[in-house]
């Protein structure tokens, strides 16, 4: 029995010197050595030749795949003269073989002559300990399964010999004249894969490989972990191994399994794509994706590799099958990867809690004895704290029921749903209009189309919050109408959790005890009530009432800025970054707002610290979030300014006009007529202005009234500003000042309440004036009546929902509108004295999304003209215009202008139509309709923006996201 060893280096002199002293130092000699350098650049040429010897050294390209290097090694041992008596011992430049690896395979070769390829028990170097691999198989999803536990280590507990489908190329023994049936390694194989593919052929081949624990060969997997990179596995090793396991799988699985597999590979590769986009392995994604382009993209590769399989066969599949993992594996790993997410986000907040809890008994130690802290044994929410400490023994209901504050603000939940009920189903009145009849469908093609077929078309682009409805309609399946109602349904309750995480942790930032809870649950309270009590809600203001539920997410990630730890900061830009896109897709002026606000910061700032402004992780993660904005909303801010309609900045969601607020609404909080009474607000400013006494908040209750201020000073200058847009006039929209400057005002308060409820709680001891504590529990009880009255208010207060009648037309004119767009309704309104109004009706009618368009999109002076010619001296002529622009009725709502209707009673090619209402006269067109007058269009420009901004969505989600799963798959 001849055993020939073939060596094949690359750049592997760290680990080389182990590798040949345990190659000469085995206690069963191989025979003949020969070693095949691919292009090293390090020493490794000048270790080999002295050991090894020139004549049975050779070189190759730095390119040279593995497969091929061993085929150099064979040419260079010369041809057997017996191949069924000759073995091939194939070692890497990074693993080493135990002294007595050989003879033990050979041990096994003695015991099972059957054997013709075999492998050795590989563990893990440097560690030694750990086991990598005993034999391998691979899955149906391109996955190589081991049936080792991560970091397992070695304590005999798999030393039986046994069958495996392959043995890695590290080690592997394997019979000469099977190398040679087989054509050895399939050179298109590459770097990776190799051992999976020929252990796969040698199966179906009929033959048998086993696994022989007895040897041990310590493998450092230089190449998979990254230690080294070659020209085949470049700086990408996760691609280079996906490519080539899906290599594998499409070129060895039998015929009849091809379709399916090509198709569970597609579909898993797309899935573990967004897996790993989820988990912030971007890189990792953007190889599985870059794998299976690849693969798929060459079908020519796959085929001749079948080709050549095909000939090799003379086994049985069912062998095979039986060497390979079981079905239902994959998903296995799948429910494992869902549990490892669910136990690293309960460690991620058990660590918190810790972190939490050492910080609280360090504090407590510097005052006195350290107290004791109670182990966590059991998942909930402590009676006597919040969600800071969630973790004790006792059960979550009865520490539910204890805690007077998680009841309370409960009980607040559920009756704010019941004071919104009216936003149950469909909704549609004052600055709400219909939702499309046909789903988000029709918001996904609003926002991909470049040309809208609205009143006489437009090329105004659709708001940027239709494509963050349209995406919301993914939880819906689709249904529109129950993704406006979630979003009126839900507003209160977002923006109670957004107040409370921002309101506890600026009161950790000014002080370590934090707020008294009751002050923070009054001061998130009162602040979730406000898109109720400004009047936004009842009147249907979408935007506003949106723009106060993420006003204080933004708030609360935009603290992230000052973060100490650089990574933070950057993290929290990204997150500032999407929740400011997003509230500037539904109020434009949050962004310009926040650019005013960045530039006095960093004025504020060079006059301050100007070295500290020169680092790029200080003012880096600000320029991010604000540079982030106008990117995530790409297709409107870029079709807005081709279309010179900038006016769109300054406006918000919904029907325009905009309502106008005065400095009484800013001080009380109101923006309608539906608001509440005025003197709701006047407690929250008085205490925002006592905020100011306390000396312990006293800065950061003065930065509050900073940011009031400005946006005080932004309302004074743009309330006297008259939007003069092609559709009506309106005053720029205001409502997000009313929300910042009540969101500011309620911060100062809350934290000069807790200032003044702290010093009261620590001087209550050393006889604190009883008139103070009155004076206090006075405050405490008009502060009371704010949130308390406030909901009682929403509870019985009126609203705009109801029947939609800015566009009412008969059902029969409604149900013709919706055969083509050449279907239109012109509505008129007014009289000649007055001035008449119009507006078109197409499809459904307006509806959500379309109100912005129509009010930007420039006015049609051909229409204008026939109007102007119907109402004063209307002809045959006007009619056929109208026909022309794709309009089959005419509709005048009462009071009815009895000239206007005489003269289009008159006018040949008008027929008189049914109304349906005696107050309301209408007419039908009595000529063909020009089908092509409007109609929608989808250019290849816009279509690429829209892809751009989903892929910097995606991106930005990602970059957004939690890093507890990263940093626990490090760990």
């Amino acid at each position: 029995m001849i055993v020939s060893a073939v060596l094949v280096t690359h750049d592997g002199a760290r680990w080389l010197p182990q590798v040949l002293e345990g190659l000469a130092s085995q206690t069963r000699p191989v025979d003949r050595v020969v070693a095949v350098d691919t292009g090293s650049r390090d020493e490794t040429p000048e270790l080999l030749r002295p050991v090894i010897g020139e004549s049975r050294t050779v070189t190759a390209p730095v390119d040279t795949g593995y497969p091929t290097a061993v085929r150099l090694g064979l040419d260079l041992l010369g041809p057997a003269e017996r191949p069924e008596d000759e073995w091939v011992w194939l070692l890497h430049d990074d693993s080493a073989p135990a002294p007595d690896a050989l003879e033990q395979l050979l041990r096994v070769v003695a015991e099972r002559p059957e054997a013709d390829v075999l492998g050795p028990k590989l563990r893990e170097w440097p560690s030694l300990r750990r086991l990598l691999e005993l034999g391998v198989t691979i899955s149906g999803t391109g996955r190589r399964e081991t049936g080792l536990e991560l970091g397992e280590f070695d304590q005999g507990q798999h030393d039986d010999v046994r069958q495996v489908l392959a043995v890695n190329t590290a080690g592997m023994l394997v019979r000469r004249a099977v190398l040679d049936e087989l054509g050895g390694l399939d050179e298109a194989m590459g770097v990776f894969g190799n051992d999976l593919d020929f252990g796969w052929r040698a199966a179906a081949a009929g033959h048998t490989t086993l696994v022989a624990p007895g040897a041990v060969v310590f493998h450092a997997e230089a190449a998979h972990r990254g230690l080294r990179r070659t020209p085949l596995t470049g700086k990408h090793t996760h691609y280079a191994e996906r490519r080539a396991a899906l290599l594998v799988l499409l070129s060895n699985v039998e015929s009849r399994r091809l379709l399916w597999t090509t198709l569970r590979l597609a579909v898993g590769s797309v899935l573990r794509v967004l897996g790993l986009l989820l988990t912030r392995q971007v890189g990792q994604s953007l190889d599985e994706l870059a794998a299976l382009v690849n693969v798929y993209a060459r079908p020519g590769t796959v085929r001749a590799a079948r080709a050549r399989r095909r000939a090799a066969r003379g086994g049985s599949a069912e062998a095979v099958d039986a060497l390979r993992p079981p079905w239902w594996l994959p998903y296995r790993h799948g429910l494992d990867a869902v549990q490892e997410i669910a136990s690293a986000v309960v460690g991620q907040a058990h660590d918190v809690a810790d972190r939490r809890r050492a910080a609280k008994a360090e504090e407590a130690a510097a005052h006195g004895p350290a107290p004791v802290v109670a182990p966590r044994t059991a998942p909930g929410l402590d009676a006597a704290d919040d969600d800071e400490d969630m973790y004790d023994d006792t059960g979550i209901v009865v520490r539910f029921l204890t805690n007077p504050i998680a009841v309370l603000v409960s009980l607040f939940v559920l009756v704010s749903l019941v004071a919104a009920r009216a936003a149950v189903g469909d909704i549609s009145g004052g600055a709400l209009s219909p939702v499309p009849a046909g789903g988000t469908a029709d918001w996904w093609r609003l926002h991909v189309e470049s040309r809208h077929p609205l009143g006489t078309g437009t090329d105004v682009p659709a708001p940027g919050y239709v494509a963050v409805l349209a995406l919301a309609g993914i939880f819906t399946g689709g249904n529109a109408v129950a993704v406006m109602s979630t979003l009126m349904l839900l507003a209160v309750p977002v923006a109670l959790w957004g107040a409370w995480r921002f309101l506890r942790l600026v009161g950790r930032l000014v002080d370590p005890d934090g707020i008294n809870r009751w002050v923070l649950t009054w001061g998130s309270v009162t602040y979730a009530l406000l898109p109720a009590t400004s009047g936004a809600w009842g009147e249907g203001r979408f935007g506003t009432v949106v723009l106060a539920a993420l006003l204080p997410w933004l708030a609360h990630a935009a603290l992230g800025f000052a973060d100490p730890e650089p990574a933070r900061r950057w993290r929290a830009a990204w997150r500032t970054g999407l929740l400011l896109a997003l509230s500037a897709a539904f109020v434009p002026a949050v962004w310009l707002f926040a650019l005013l606000a960045a530039a006095i910061v960093v004025a504020a700032g060079f006059a301050i610290a100007p070295a500290l402004l020169r680092e790029r992780s200080a003012w880096g993660p600000p320029a991010l979030a604000l540079g982030l904005v106008p990117l995530l909303l790409l297709p409107w801010l870029l079709s807005l300014v081709a279309t010179g309609s900038f006016a769109g900045l300054f406006l918000e969601a919904g029907r325009l006009p905009v309502a106008a607020v005065d400095f009484t609404d800013l001080l009380s909080g109101r923006l309608s007529s539906l608001g509440a009474p005025g003197w709701f607000g006047i407690p929250v400013l008085v205490l925002a202005v006592l905020a100011l006494v306390p000396g312990a908040t006293r800065i950061p209750v003065t930065i509050g009234w900073l940011v009031a201020l400005p946006a005080a000073v932004v309302v004074a200058v743009l309330g006297a500003v008259v939007l003069h847009l092609p559709a009506t006039d309106t005053p720029p929209s205001l409502g997000f000042f009313v929300v910042v400057i009540q969101g500011a005002f309620l911060t100062a308060a809350t934290l000069g309440a807790g200032a003044m409820v702290r010093r009261l709680h620590r001087s209550t001891a050393s006889g604190y004036p009883l008139w103070q504590r009155g004076v206090a529990g006075v405050a405490a009880a008009a502060a009371a009546v704010v949130p308390v009255a406030g909901l009682g208010w929403w509870l019985v207060a009126p609203n705009s929902f109801g029947v939609d009648e800015v566009e009412v037309v008969p059902a029969y004119m409604a149900q013709s509108s919706l055969d083509g767009d050449e279907h239109g309704v012109l509505v008129l309104r007014g009289s000649v004295e007055d001035g008449l109004t119009y507006r078109v009706r197409r499809g459904d009618g307006v509806t959500v999304g379309e109100d912005e368009i129509l009010g930007l999109a420039d006015e049609d002076q051909r229409l204008t003209g026939v109007v102007q010619g119907l109402a004063s001296a209307p002809v045959a002529e006007h009619v056929i215009e109208l026909a022309g622009l794709g309009i089959e009725y005419v509709v005048m709502p009462g009071p009815v202008d009895g000239r206007v209707s005489g003269g289009l009673d008159a006018v040949d090619g008008l027929v008189q139509a049914s109304a349906g209402d005696r107050n309301t006269r209408a007419w039908r067109v009595d000529h063909s309709l020009d089908g092509s007058a409007v109609s929608s269009h989808v250019g290849v420009g816009r279509v690429l923006l829209v892809v751009v901004q989903a892929v910097l969505f995606l991106v930005t989600l990602v970059a957004a996201g939690p890093s507890f799963l990263s940093a626990r798959r490090r760990a």
